[in-house]
């Protein structure tokens, strides 16, 4: 099963994919987690992308794509695997559609968690009052202004993506302003229903 989640910052995606990476016995890949193992493994792309990240520039999508690439051919993916933060824009979709054909598969079902954007500055503004009464320091990009920047990146880059998977029939519409365990039967009912579960 490949699955792909879309939704805005702080719509609850990585809390819910954790739980189907668990469900469903396949591995969690986030961009953030690849572009470290790869740079670590010291594999020819993972060196391109440190000497860019070294520089301080933003690694290229063809990067991106190749560490995906070569993440997606390791054994623990055999039987699928959910991408969270690839890909952010139709340029990246296009080459993950390449990427998958040339190794024969195909994604199963794309996700999208649909979250109104004044509920999700309110609950950035709770998170931050319950950090605050725990005592505890408050992440720097936990301010609304920075947050309302970030949402707007998420509209313009990867928004598009929203109608681009619905043309090809792969995405599934979830209620993401639900209580968590509400999403997480929304989702499983998707699954199910897909053809997807194993």
């Amino acid at each position: 099963m490949i699955l792909i989640f879309l939704g805005p910052p702080g719509a609850g995606k990585g809390t819910q994919a954790r739980r189907i990476s668990e469900k469903y016995r396949i591995p969690q890949l986030s961009t953030g987690d690849m572009l470290r193992a790869a740079v670590a493994s010291g594999s020819p792309i993972g060196q391109q992308a440190k000497t860019v990240m070294d520089a301080g520039h933003l690694v290229s999508d063809e990067i991106v794509a190749g560490i995906v690439a070569e993440r997606i051919e390791q054994e623990d993916c055999a039987s699928g695997f959910l991408l969270d933060g690839f890909p952010r824009t139709l340029a990246q979709a296009e080459m993950l559609d390449r990427i998958l054909a040339d190794q024969d598969r195909h994604i199963d079902v794309v996700l999208a968690l649909n979250v109104d954007d004044k509920a999700l500055i309110d609950r950035l503004k709770t998170r931050v009052k319950e950090t605050l009464a725990a005592g505890k320091e408050v992440r720097s990009d936990d301010n609304v202004e920075t947050f309302s920047k970030r949402l707007e990146v998420y509209q313009a880059q990867t928004a598009p993506l929203v109608p681009f998977y619905a043309q090809k029939g792969l995405l599934r519409e979830i209620d993401g302003m639900q209580p968590i365990e509400a999403v997480a039967r929304e989702i499983d009912d998707v699954l199910g229903h897909s053809g997807t579960a194993q």
